[in-house]
């Protein structure tokens, strides 16, 4: 009888082992998405680079989904976080959001509330939600990460900021705690770090959401070492880029910056390892936009696009192809991909993967998911930029240019620089990619009347 008891006990205990990880199985995975600011294509060692050291980021690299044709919704800060954290194109929202919010003429505006978010999706699936950087989506309550799915806030709501001071470029004090103004002395860099270990060691036994919006390595241009240059209540707009003794040559800067944004990531991915999440925490790593190779006729060398023609600001590859690396451990097969993806596709691929109905959001973007292992494609698809008077489309391999009434087309398979434009020779694909366009521009015009109007 003993011995029935026991083999009793025994299968009963199997079976809550077998149900218990079954549950665990079920569990969503944690999300860690970490943008950096202006940096470029060419910035990371593990995307060519000679003259920076990323052990970190190129450690990320080696596990993880590593795009090559990844491109941000924007040439700036402002549109791609918007396009990013909705899954819209940023048109959708107004005019206002095809470049950078202004601390002056767009101080009282920003993201809609209306506008759903990938932290809104997640807090109602039970996530905990942080956002720890730069916001640029609103300068003012109530348009801050709490009033869009975050449950904590702390950093910049400008564009820009002192790395040492949190001073904008309007010498206002920027540094926040959710709603509130919240100065404290530190590197911006390593306040994110800490931020972001914190909230994981708070939040371990619950699904989190954590994004951190760097702001390396936009201007000012100041590494760790480098000193403070704002103070509060003077006004930057014509001095905005940091103390450079040789404007000719920004890069020492910039590469200390790149070095200080490498070194958070590596004390945040620490600290996954070490509060045993890794295994369960699907990491996104990318930049909001390319990188200045130059600004005005002061600053040089400041990044790096590699291979890419033009930069920040601009519509050709350098301002909008960005690295991107993807990793879940376990799930996702490390190694390159040339599938051509975009900011709009992370709402949708956080909300497969945290097993959101896509019932339950809109989007302009696709599921990456299906990449996670070898072999699969993503549907073809038409992408689009504008920004003022320029635009792009981009179809397969052939991207087109329109910039008034100039037409550059050019085959990036070929031609990634894109210094052979081929308008001529092809007239009608010409006209069959700006006819997309038209469509395209009318349909996220309509959508955006509700917001304007």
């Amino acid at each position: 009888m003993r011995s029935v008891l026991f083999a009793f006990s025994i299968t009963v205990y199997c079976l809550l082992v077998c149900y218990s990880s079954a549950v665990a199985e079920q569990q969503p995975p944690n999300i860690l998405l970490i943008m950096a600011d202006d940096l470029g294509y060419g910035d990371l060692a593990c995307y060519g680079s000679k003259h920076v050291k990323t052990p970190h980021i190129d450690r990320l690299s080696a596990a993880s989904l590593k795009f090559t044709d990844f491109h941000s919704a924007g040439a700036m800060c402002t549109p791609t976080r918007a396009a990013m954290l909705t899954g819209q194109y940023q048109q959708r929202f107004g005019p206002q959001f095809e470049s950078a919010l202004s601390g002056k003429s767009n101080h009282d505006i920003g993201l809609p509330h209306q506008a759903v978010t990938m932290a809104e999706l997640l807090k109602q699936q039970g996530y905990a939600t942080a956002c720890f950087g730069k916001w640029h989506l609103g300068y003012q309550p109530p348009w801050l990460p709490t009033n869009q799915g975050f449950d904590l806030f702390r950093g910049l709501t400008s564009g820009d900021g002192d790395h040492h001071t949190h001073v904008d470029r309007s010498g206002n004090e920027d540094w926040w705690l959710n709603n509130e103004l919240n100065m404290e002395q530190g590197y911006t860099a390593d306040l994110l770090s800490k931020y972001s270990v914190a909230f994981m060691e708070a939040n371990r036994t619950r699904p989190f959401f954590l994004y951190v919006p760097h702001l390396a390595i936009h201007f000012p241009w100041q590494g760790p070492q480098d000193p403070p240059h704002r103070k509060a209540g003077h006004d930057y707009h014509t001095d905005k880029w940091g103390i450079i003794p040789d404007p000719k040559h920004v890069s020492p800067h910039t590469r200390a910056m790149i070095e200080s944004l490498d070194q958070s990531v590596g004390e945040i991915l620490s600290a996954l390892r070490r509060l045993d999440l890794e295994k369960n925490t699907l990491v996104i790593f990318t930049s909001d936009n390319g990188g200045y190779l130059n600004y005005g006729k002061n600053f040089q060398n400041i990044s790096s696009n590699g291979p890419l023609r033009g930069q920040k600001a601009t519509l050709y590859e350098g301002g909008h192809r960005v690295p991107c690396l993807i990793s879940w451990p376990g799930v996702i097969t490390a190694r390159e991909t040339d599938q051509t993806a975009h900011s709009v596709d992370l709402l949708p691929t956080l909300a497969q993967t945290a097993g959101i109905s896509a019932a339950d959001f809109q989007t302009d973007g696709l599921d990456l998911s299906p990449l996670w292992q070898p072999g699969q494609t993503l549907a073809d698809r038409d992408l689009f930029w504008r920004m003022g008077n320029n635009r792009a489309v981009r179809r397969g391999q052939w991207k087109l240019c329109l910039k008034k009434n100039r037409s550059e087309l050019y085959h990036l398979e070929t031609d990634l620089g894109e210094q052979h434009n081929q308008a001529a020779e092809h007239p009608e694909i010409v006209k069959s990619m700006s006819q997309a366009l038209k469509e395209w521009e009318e349909n996220v015009d309509t959508s955006a009347k509700k917001y304007t109007n």
